[in-house]
């Protein structure tokens, strides 16, 4: 396993906050935030080990 970036358990948090706020937002009135969302997720989840969050993403 790769190393996990400093101040992990706080992405971690952003993340699974992030990817319960796209799950909340109306995918029409809400496209320019979802993207937002999305992006930042991706930037969170590149720092982390891959495969870190396909198993943390079913406890959400």
């Amino acid at each position: 396993m790769t190393e996990l970036p400093k101040k992990f358990p706080e992405y971690l948090i952003m993340y699974k906050t992030l990817t319960k706020k796209i799950e909340e937002l109306d995918s029409e009135t809400g496209k320019d935030k979802i993207k937002r969302y999305e992006d930042e997720r991706t930037k969170i989840r590149n720092m982390f080990p891959e495969n870190f969050f396909d198993n943390s993403e079913e406890s959400l």
